[in-house]
């Protein structure tokens, strides 16, 4: 099995989780329980509108394309959120949740 690296809200909440997960450990989380105390200590994703997006970028002070390789998408992919033409998914909504977040650097 993998482990994955999760990305905590602040680090309060790092190191409340890391508590939680030692009781869930103990039995005294159960796995339902310890699933609704993950999501609620994660970063959230919420959809970003083609204006958020832009004015992340444009905060970070960056191209398009060099916005695309922090993000692991194509160009075109940028340009095409930017102009609501697509909607970010998956990993790049998660990236975009934590530049908007945390800033740019946070993905880098």
């Amino acid at each position: 099995m993998t482990s994955r690296k999760k990305t905590f809200r602040s680090p309060l909440s790092e190191a409340i989780h890391e508590t939680a997960t030692g009781l869930h450990r103990a039995g005294v989380f159960d796995h339902t329980t310890m699933r609704r105390f993950d999501a609620s200590c994660l970063v959230k994703v919420e959809p970003l509108a083609p204006e958020d997006i832009l004015r992340l970028r444009v905060r970070a002070g960056v191209s398009q394309s060099v916005f695309a390789l922090a993000l692991n998408v194509k160009p075109k992919a940028v340009s095409e959120w930017e102009r609501g033409e697509k909607r970010p998914s998956g990993t790049a909504l998660k990236l975009l949740s934590l530049v908007r977040q945390k800033g740019f650097e946070a993905i880098l």
